[in-house]
């Protein structure tokens, strides 16, 4: 999390909305009531986060007047008391471009104490990547499992047996094995013993979790939703009423869903033809094929196994301006400040990492993973050479999410001119019809009108009444 108040005005002025980690509001008509759901998100999320008073994100993050700072600020000291474990915040002034702002940083709750909840309704948030989404009863438990080491993978799975593996994957993992580490795992000669030993299997020769996601001919039949769901959003020329497009539920084990997830990105993403300066000519994929296809082996190596992820899958949703996937589980023994920048590896599976070290693709031969921490620095730097920003991790704890957008940037619209940004302003004070606004701001009703209608078709004010009843205008609720 950025600690200097300026960066941070950077990182959201770059981003063009609010970060994981940070929320801004204009609170130009006092404390705003979603701050409910923002303080036991952030409370949730891991290393916590930041919540900026007095910028209007809607408008470019321009800081607005704070009529009472000193009454936001013990507002906000009296929520964070309304919470089950009461949340710890840091209340500080800053300043905007010459304006006054209220920081508070959110510190992260106890992880014995997770959830973090509103105590009358006993209800708890997540942040996500676009907001703050209230966690159901199977979400909440899974930060009552993050309290123990997870230790799924090395399970044995009843009724499977030695048959349930898929022959081409398992004959290839005991070639690999043995060419690779001769001296170690390798030296056992015995297959049946090395594969007990990789922990494949267990003791009495019953397959494992991780030896059947990782080897098995259909680990499905024993886990329905360890699946990747993928599907892009529908383009202008998709007939009316299309909901998606390239819609797919990948099955298999982990080698041949990672195959099939790079087919499907071949068949899905947009490319454009690239000339080289040496002469040559190729397709350019709107995301590089590498960084997509580590980011789906970490998704799959690496996602949940707990009893209250059972039910969820890996999704890939290709929208219009960006790619994102998502797993459930966050991330295990490392932050994402140090996602790519130290060579750690730290593993939620460990079991499952070792076997796909030597489980290999049945189309390209290549190993899954190599477990080395390279894996992020390879995304950073493909997105870099293709001309992408680069990519936006959330952790939230029980679900960790990549974000990638288009390296074109979307077209912006103008700045509002000072007129608009007056009516905008006014309408902080409350509902206002047009008449109203025009005598107050002393300006013409055409004049008004007009810009009341650009700032609808912006999404910055909503009309309420017509057809017979008053119309009035407000600004969105925050």
């Amino acid at each position: 999390m950025a600690t200097d108040l300026s960066e941070m005005i950077a990182e959201l002025r770059s981003a063009g909305g609010d970060c994981a980690d940070i929320e801004v509001k204009s609170a130009a008509g006092g404390l705003p009531q979603s701050l409910t759901s923002t303080l036991s998100a952030l409370a949730n999320l891991p290393g916590g986060g930041t919540i900026i008073l007095g910028l209007d994100e809607r408008t470019g993050f321009r800081p607005v007047p704070l009529a009472d700072p000193q009454g936001l600020k013990q507002g906000l000291a009296l929520k964070a008391r309304s919470f089950t474990p009461p949340i710890r915040l840091t209340i500080s002034d800053g300043t905007v471009d010459g304006c006054p702002v209220v920081v508070a940083t959110v510190h992260e709750c106890d992880r014995s104490a997770k959830p973090c909840r509103v105590t009358a309704s006993g209800t708890s948030y997540s942040r996500g990547y676009d907001g703050d989404f209230e966690l159901s009863a199977l979400e909440e438990q899974a930060f009552l499992a993050a309290r123990h080491p997870p230790l799924f993978d090395r399970a044995p799975v009843a009724d499977a047996t030695r048959a349930d593996f898929d022959d081409e994957l398992l004959t290839e993992f005991l070639r690999s094995v043995r060419e690779r580490d001769p001296r170690g795992l390798g030296r056992f000669t015995d297959d049946a013993e090395l594969l007990r030993r990789a922990g494949v299997t267990a003791a009495d020769g019953t397959p494992t979790v991780a030896g059947l996601l990782a080897l098995g001919a259909h680990p499905q039949q024993w886990f329905p939703r360890f699946v990747i769901q993928a599907s892009a959003e529908p383009l202008p020329e998709d007939p009316v009423g299309s909901r998606a497009r390239n819609q797919t539920t990948i099955t298999g084990p982990i080698p041949r869903m990672l195959d099939e997830a790079l087919a499907w990105a071949r068949r899905t993403f947009d490319t454009t033809i690239v000339s080289e300066p040496d002469g040559t000519v190729h397709d350019r994929p709107t995301y590089p094929y590498i960084a997509f296809r580590e980011l789906i082996a970490n998704a799959l190596v690496h996602r949940d196994l707990d009893h209250w992820s059972a039910g969820l899958a890996i999704e890939v949703r290709l929208r219009r301006d960006r790619l994102v996937v998502s797993n459930p589980g966050g991330l295990y023994g490392i932050t994402v400040e140090r996602l790519g920048r130290d060579a750690v590896t730290s593993a939620r599976n460990a079991r499952l990492v070792a076997i796909c070290q030597h489980a290999r693709s049945p189309e390209t031969g290549a190993r899954v993973i190599e477990a080395l921490a390279t894996g992020i620095p390879i995304v950073t730097a493909s997105l870099t050479e293709a001309g992408i920003p680069p990519a936006h991790y959330v952790d939230a704890g029980i679900r960790f999410t990549v974000v990638l957008q288009r390296a074109a940037a979307a077209a912006t619209q103008p700045e509002l001119n000072e007129t608009a940004l007056r009516v905008y302003d006014a309408l902080a004070a409350g509902p206002q019809n047009a008449t109203e606004l025009q005598k107050s701001l002393e300006l013409s009703a055409p004049n008004v009108r007009k810009v009341l209608r650009s700032l609808r078709s912006r999404g910055l004010v909503e009309q309420l009444g017509g057809r017979g009843r008053q119309t009035t205008y407000r600004r969105p609720a925050e």
